[in-house]
């Protein structure tokens, strides 16, 4: 499931929630990330992060993958 980040237009916060794709985009500040004397009042809107990265790792994989190029030295 994927990480969205959100930020509530009343108070400012910035949050990330783990939601399904398929879920429905939050529509008010939840009640504890609120920072505002009135919780889950405020409208928030679903922000648009950078790429992540793509780490492969595990039994698969060979150590040499990774190995910088152009190191002369050899064990």
């Amino acid at each position: 499931m994927p990480i969205y980040e959100y930020q509530c237009r009343k108070c400012a916060k910035n949050f990330e929630v783990l939601q399904s794709i398929s879920s429905e985009p939050l529509g008010l500040c939840p009640e504890e990330y609120c920072d505002q004397d009135e919780k889950a009042k405020g409208e928030v809107c679903r922000k648009i992060s950078g790429g992540s990265g793509l780490v492969f790792n595990g039994s698969g994989f060979y150590l040499t993958d990774y190995v910088k190029k152009g190191d002369s030295s050899e064990s």
